[in-house]
């Protein structure tokens, strides 16, 4: 199996950023995967916009 430069399997979620990414924002742990293999572990802010909208809720109270 390939690794990418810190060992990880490619395309495997960190389950730290699954972990906050549930505890922050309410979404499952699969819908926070997904997110996570659509949009990138790195994409933080993207991450959070995305599954605010998937929780209905809204930052700006729109």
């Amino acid at each position: 199996m390939m690794t990418d430069e810190q060992g990880k399997a490619p395309g495997k979620p960190d389950d730290t950023v699954v972990r906050r990414l549930v505890d922050e924002t309410g979404i499952t742990e699969t819908q926070a995967r997904e997110l996570i293999a659509f949009l990138g572990a790195h994409s933080w802010a993207s991450l959070l916009r995305e599954a605010h909208i998937l929780t209905g809720r809204n930052r700006r109270g729109v």
